[in-house]
């Protein structure tokens, strides 16, 4: 049976993975047609808001599960502005 720390380390994991796959095919392909601004906008806001509360509450393993998803949503809000001029034409 897995104990909550198994669970806790498994479920950071995957949330923090979790965007890289859309990171990277947006990077390559140069457009974000396709992904809606408010997903990564709205999780940037979330994730945000859970590291505040982890450096609030003095819990680092809070503060780092959410650094990599803190960074992969920023980057593709960023990338669904700044390619999404490109969308238009």
């Amino acid at each position: 049976m897995m104990t909550t720390t198994t669970i806790g380390l498994v479920a950071g994991t995957l949330t923090s993975i979790a965007a890289i796959p859309q990171v990277i095919k947006t990077y390559k392909t140069h457009h974000a047609r396709d992904i809606s601004i408010w997903q990564p906008l709205l999780l940037t806001v979330g994730v945000s808001l859970w590291m505040l509360y982890g450096i609030l509450i003095h819990d680092l393993p809070l503060i780092i599960a959410n650094i990599t998803p803190l960074l992969c949503n920023a980057l593709l809000t960023g990338m669904k502005i700044h390619y999404g001029r490109n969308d238009r034409r």
